[in-house]
């Protein structure tokens, strides 16, 4: 039984409906934002949001620390407060502990 190849409009069709569905996912969280803008709920989230995540991005890094890891997360968490304390920017702190404890790990074993 020979198979059947889809027609140029069945792949079309496809294709809309996959961007028609693309945008529509992609479009849904900003459209419910612009209503919650103005919520206290979410004025709180966005204070407390990247405190929550620098405390989460520390314990992950500290879970396996031990005698033969400890200098590579210690030199990462003192970079990360220093440039956290120098930008008040928890993104470039972020990606300076990650680099610093990266380098560190690289030299340190």
């Amino acid at each position: 039984m020979p198979e059947s190849v889809p027609g140029a409009g069945y792949v079309v069709g496809a294709l809309i409906a996959m961007f028609v569905v693309t945008v529509g996912l992609r479009a849904v969280p900003f459209a419910a934002l612009a209503r919650l803008r103005e919520s206290d709920v979410v004025g709180y989230l966005g204070g407390a949001m990247p405190a929550g995540v620098m405390v989460i991005l520390v314990m992950y890094t500290l879970r396996d620390v031990g005698p033969a890891t400890w200098l590579p997360a210690v030199l990462g968490l003192a970079g990360t407060v220093a440039v956290h304390l120098w930008r008040r920017s928890a993104a470039l702190s972020t990606v300076a502990g990650t680099a610093i404890y990266v380098l560190a790990g690289a030299f340190w074993s």
